[in-house]
């Protein structure tokens, strides 16, 4: 009898709370769901009271004053959070129930009659309490109880799936584990396909809103990409528009997995599926993988034959890829885009489209080609390649659409081809495979690209854009790996290269600040002459004739730090010949500057950067270590193998002092012109370079020596002399130094002393002719004066 009564009490608990719960009342009603709860195990006459009681959590709780929502919170989240555990009654209304219930907390409609002196809570605020009460974990959890009931795991999900939409009930998905939980479900037995599409989308929602890497990590295992593979092989025969959408999404999943070099997409066969996929329609040859698959060319079709591209450029990274691309053909397919586009081999793709995957299989090509050199040789790819460049510059009338991002500046134009081609020949050069860069020459490609490279310049000189700079490095950058080492190679490319050269070098500096690309471009030049021009004797003449030891003294005058280093080399490299000489003492710059002088600042500038030790006048403040850096000074002593070089030696090959001091040798110390007293101070510790440097390897031989045991009397002395001729010649240089600063000195006493006597003779000077002229006034105004000046002249 009790229990009949307690039915009827909660039946009319459920009628006067039809329209939603007080939320002072939360925390009491919670504990008659928990009493409801245990009598179920006893009597399933409780489920449905139960049931009714769950399915009003479902409405808006309402308040009596705003401070009700603050005053109960820490009640309503603990109240959600035991709605949530109710998950673990088995009965599955009570599970479907808690689902819907917590769908519609998401549910902004307000209940059609509300209790007298009440208003419901603001429409965020249960969503923010389950948040609170963390009821996002305990649904993860709970599929597990759910695992073989279909229908309300799927319900499960769909509460999980409005729960996603908040960042903070991913982060607690995520933390139970929920990416791969999801992952695991995929693959499920779901007719209706509602499984697949909100474990899917819940996955998005956790990729979009917590870290990707945290989602990855758990998606990762071999498990978890199975499951994905599964559920991707189904979809892909599918013939609905939402199979279709669904497809792609799974494979932006596929392709964040791809980026992450531990996931087993190669070891779970998913990877040999997608790389079939995307070639398929190129290669053509029957394959049992992709039966039953139709390319609709729809718009989902064109995204995923985009995403499955992307996917081979991302796997391209992976070594243990190269035998999957090689077994199905990955290379002939992406070289079927490498034509012109007169006409698209797929009708059904528009000419926007085909434009498009024709620059995203470039793209990848690019990426893939390196990874398998012998294939790509294989199948002619320079010959292509060079073909298609060359229609590249044709005046064949085609229009770029430049609507995607591999197509940015290539709207009307071929820019966007011949860049990417470009891009091809780059990465297969940089290889420095003479099998690849022999087969490009002996197809003239020097000249081609030559011509290539004057008519991306010319249009650049009409327009320039990001897209026409780096195509224009490129193939630079190639020219100077294909002539490298080879004499024949680089007389070819002085026939034409060198004027090049020089238009380039004449680039005005203040461009290299632009931000789109004039930087990468001057030193690609400047790479370029040192590959195709040093070296052979013809090309050197030409470069020297046409004022180019000028131009780099131009820029060296800059002083711009990424430039100074690779021109002082090239200068090095020139000043063999004695015509580069001849030009660096000749030549004047601004303000009537000399090589000279340019190099003797560059010297300053240096040494201040690293931090050497120099009075104000320039002068050697420590004769025992004249030209040591602060970086040295700070380093222990610290023994190293005679193979390998110490700090000193490094310097040298990290600082620009050695190239100064080598130009300085083959111009020489003295009779140096537009030299200044400070300058003749510098250029003493210059001309002295070498010595001290090697002062500073003695040093260090000698602190390792004692650093590890004592050396005889006679080592010991001689380490001694050796130190002490080093801080000679240091002490002879701060001698020489002030000798000039003294004979500066004395220049400017007598230069002084000049100006003083030249200051004298002229108001002597002014004094006569103040005399004079007071002479002439006076015989001109007094009469009486005038006589007598008269009669004096009469007399003389």
């Amino acid at each position: 009898d009790l229990e009949e009564e307690q039915l009827k009490t909660l039946k009319k608990v459920v009628k006067h709370f039809e329209n939603g719960f007080p939320i002072k009342d939360i925390a009491q009603i919670t504990d008659v769901l928990n009493l409801c709860a245990d009598k179920m195990y006893e009597q399933e006459a409780f489920t449905e009271p139960l049931c009714e009681l769950i399915k009003l959590f479902g409405l808006p709780f309402q308040k009596r004053k705003s401070s009700d929502e603050a005053n109960y919170s820490v009640e309503v989240s603990q109240s959600i959070t035991q709605l949530g555990y109710l998950m673990s009654i088995q009965s599955s209304q009570v599970r479907i129930q808690i689902c819907k219930s917590v769908v519609n907390f998401f549910n902004t409609d307000l209940p059609g009659k509300l209790l007298s002196g009440y208003q419901p809570t603001s429409p965020n605020y249960k969503i923010r309490m389950a948040e609170i009460g963390g009821l996002a974990e305990i649904l993860v959890l709970s599929l597990t109880l759910v695992e073989n009931q279909l229908t309300e795991k799927l319900w499960v999900l769909k509460a999980l799936q409005h729960l996603s939409i908040s960042g903070e009930s991913c982060e607690q998905m995520v933390n139970v584990q929920g990416a791969r939980r999801l992952c695991l479900c995929l693959n499920g037995a779901d007719p209706s396909g509602q499984l697949l599409f909100r474990s899917s989308d819940i996955l998005w929602n956790l990729l979009e809103k917590v870290s990707k890497e945290e989602v990855v990590n758990q998606l990762r295992s071999l498990e978890c990409v199975h499951a994905l593979k599964g559920a991707f092989v189904e979809l892909v025969c599918g013939f609905r528009h939402c199979d279709h959408q669904l497809r792609n999404d799974l494979l932006v999943i596929a392709t964040l997995l791809a980026e992450s070099p531990a996931v087993p997409l190669i070891e779970s066969g998913f990877a040999k599926i997608l790389i079939v996929l995307a070639t398929c329609t190129e290669v053509k040859l029957p394959n049992p993988l992709v039966k039953g698959f139709k390319l609709t060319y729809s718009y989902e079709d064109f995204e995923m034959k985009k995403l499955l591209f992307n996917i081979i450029g991302i796997l391209s990274k992976d070594p243990s890829s190269a035998q999957l691309f090689s077994e199905n053909h990955v290379i002939p397919a992406l070289l079927y885009y490498v034509k012109q586009n007169q006409r698209s081999a797929f009708p059904d793709w528009s000419a926007a489209q085909y434009e498009e995957l024709q620059l995203h299989a470039l793209a990848v090509l690019a990426s893939v080609a390196p990874v398998l050199v012998d294939k790509y040789l294989s199948c002619q790819a320079n010959t292509l390649l060079l073909v298609f460049l060359e229609w590249c510059i044709s005046q064949d009338p085609f229009f770029g659409r430049g609507n995607s991002f591999h197509g940015t500046g290539g709207r009307g134009t071929k820019l966007a081809q011949m860049r990417y081609s470009l891009r091809v020949l780059r990465s297969v050069v940089a290889l420095y495979n003479d099998a690849v860069n022999s087969n490009l020459c002996d197809q003239g490609a020097i000249s081609q690209l030559l011509d290539i490279l004057k008519y991306a310049a010319d249009i650049s000189k009409e327009k320039e854009s990001i897209a026409l700079l780096e195509i224009q490095a490129d193939i630079l950058f190639i020219l100077s790996v294909l002539c490298e080492d080879d004499n024949d190679r680089k007389e070819l490319f002085s026939c034409e290269g060198i004027d090049i050269l020089v238009s380039y070098l004449k680039m005005d500096p203040t461009r290299l600040c632009s931000g789109i690309g004039h930087n990468c471009l001057l030193l690609s030049a400047l790479d370029c002459l040192w590959s195709c021009v040093i070296g052979c004797f013809i090309a050197e003449e030409s470069f020297i004739e046409k004022q180019g030891v000028f131009l780099l003294l131009d820029l060296l005058a800059v002083r711009d730090n990424n430039l100074c280093n690779i021109i002082l080399g090239i200068l090095v490299e020139f000043s063999d010949n004695p015509k580069t000489v001849l030009h660096m003492s000749i030549w004047r710059g601004k303000r009537d500057r000399t090589a000279a002088n340019v190099l003797v600042q560059l010297w300053r500038q240096e040494e201040q950067d690293l931090g050497v030790k120099r009075d104000q006048n320039g002068k050697i403040v420590d004769p025992k270590r004249p030209v040591m850096t602060s970086f040295q000074r700070q380093q222990k002593v610290i023994p190293v193998p005679a193979c390998c070089p110490s700090f000193s030696v490094m310097e040298i090959s990290e600082s620009i002092r050695a190239k100064i001091y080598s130009l300085f040798w083959k111009l020489g110390f003295e009779n140096l012109p537009g030299l200044s007293a400070k300058d003749v101070v510098t250029l003493a510790i210059i001309q002295h370079y070498i010595d001290f440097k090697v002062g500073e390897v003695w040093s260090e031989i000698s602190a390792e020596i004692k650093e590890e045991f004592r050396p005889v009397t006679s080592d010991e002395r001689a380490l001694k002399l050796i130190s002490e001729v080093s801080e000679n010649t240091g002490r002879m240089v701060l001698g020489l130094q002030n000798e000039a600063l003294e004979r500066q000195h004395n220049q400017e006493i007598k230069e002084e002393k000049k100006i003083y006597k030249e200051i004298q003779a002229t108001l002597v000077q002014k004094e006569m002719i103040d005399k004079s002229w007071q002479n002439f006034l006076a015989r001109t105004s007094n009469y009486e004066a005038l006589k007598v000046r008269n009669l004096m002249e009469q007399k003389i």
